[in-house]
């Protein structure tokens, strides 16, 4: 059977009307961002996210309306720190940037002040992404020199949806090598941060990786073989209590790789699209038991890191934790009990007197019996506790 050649390009203006109604029409989409496909690679069977955020459903006002406002973000006063201390590392063309970026990086001679900082504004997203690819095609092939692109924009499609991103800069190395560059607030304290943070911060660098590789790959042809894209970043913080940048290599390999192959097990946007009852719309303006409606048509797959991760995750708690999801307890604790999803299912599990939980044989079912040995050993210390405990009276408690 031979394939439509137009079929794709029929399907994108409809697929982009698809989730425009579900969007809302009168609603702007959100870009996605690396932070948000971080998380998303964190919880690929997620559908409702995946929905939500290829839509460009503005998930912050939904939960508002929902009730169940999201408990992070970051303040107004760290935002505009964030923003002085950027500025401080980029100054005077970059040259203390790229003198980190020697230091920790290596790649060529050293930098002698600033480098070279095209222009890369433009009035819309293709534009910018065009005008990031003209750049580093004209730094290849202007090598010997330092060259630093400053909040350039790259493409990278996760499932069947684009998404642009921007991050905080890349530099090109003498030797031809590409590097991203994530500046941070947080500290490094003698030499070190915080470890959360800067795994963080590097799963979000393995994200502007993998969408600079295929940026490379699109310009292979055009430069006579794909320039090297490093997998060490440069992360860009305060130095100790100061405002004073110091940097660090971060290696990325193993979050590029888990990044790369979860993205690519999420289930196409379009195919959640199609299966949504016609009617669904995630307009914030909608009223709360509309959007409830909505939001409850799309699976989702809760677990606690979501709190730090997703504007929707209090909303998701709840749902989990009135339907006794085992899933609310933690993925660990979900992995360990196999077959059992439920607490309804373990806690009968544990006191079935035949060990039967869930229609699973004690003999055979090894979560059954610990689950069984544990309620066993429970009861026997709580007995222990209670014969051993003194008698204070009737007066005391």
């Amino acid at each position: 059977m031979s394939e439509d050649p137009n079929g794709a390009a029929s399907a994108a203006p409809a697929l982009r009307q698809r989730l425009a109604q579900v969007r809302g029409v009168s609603v702007p989409p959100r870009p996605l961002d690396a932070r948000a496909l971080a998380a998303l690679a964190a919880n690929p069977g997620c559908h409702r996210r995946a929905l939500l955020d290829g839509a460009g459903v503005d998930k912050p006002r939904l939960a508002e309306a929902l009730g169940v406002p999201s408990g992070f973000g970051q303040s107004q006063f760290a935002f505009m720190r964030g923003h002085a201390f950027e500025a401080r590392v980029k100054a005077d063309g970059g040259a203390e940037l790229l003198r980190l970026a020697h230091a920790c990086l290596g790649g060529g001679p050293a930098p002698d002040g600033g480098g070279e900082v095209p222009r890369l504004a433009a009035p819309g997203q293709a534009e910018r992404v065009a005008r990031t690819e003209e750049a580093l095609r004209e730094a290849a092939g202007r090598r010997g020199g330092w060259t630093l692109l400053d909040h350039p924009m790259l493409p990278l499609e996760v499932a069947g949806s684009d998404a642009f991103l921007e991050p905080d800069a890349i530099v090109i190395h003498p030797d031809g090598g590409w590097s991203v560059v994530e500046i941070k607030s947080f500290p490094m304290l003698d030499g070190s941060a915080d470890a959360a943070k800067v795994g963080a911060a590097a799963r979000q660098a393995a994200v502007y990786v993998l969408a600079l590789e295929e940026a490379a790959g699109r310009l292979a042809e055009r430069l006579g073989g794909a320039p090297a894209v490093r997998h060490q970043v440069l992360l860009v913080c305060p130095k100790d209590f100061s405002n004073l940048p110091t940097g660090a290599a971060v290696d990325v390999r193993k979050q590029r790789a888990v990044t790369r192959r979860q993205l690519s097990r999420l289930t196409r946007v379009e195919e959640l699209a199609a299966a949504l009852p016609p009617d669904v719309c995630f307009d914030p303006d909608r009223p709360a038991a509309e959007l409830l409606h909505a939001v409850e048509s799309v699976p989702a797959s809760y677990a606690p890191e979501c709190l730090s991760a997703c504007e929707l995750a209090f909303h998701c708690r709840e749902r989990a934790r009135a339907a006794g999801d085992v899933t609310a307890l933690g993925r660990s604790v979900r992995g360990e009990l196999g077959g059992l999803t439920s607490v309804e299912e373990v806690l009968t599990a544990a006191a079935s007197p035949d060990g039967a939980g869930g229609g699973a044989d004690p003999g055979t079912d090894a979560t059954v019996a610990a689950l069984r040995r544990a309620a066993r050993l429970r009861s026997e210390a709580l007995a222990t506790a209670g014969a051993g405990a003194p008698d204070r009276g009737p007066g005391c408690r």
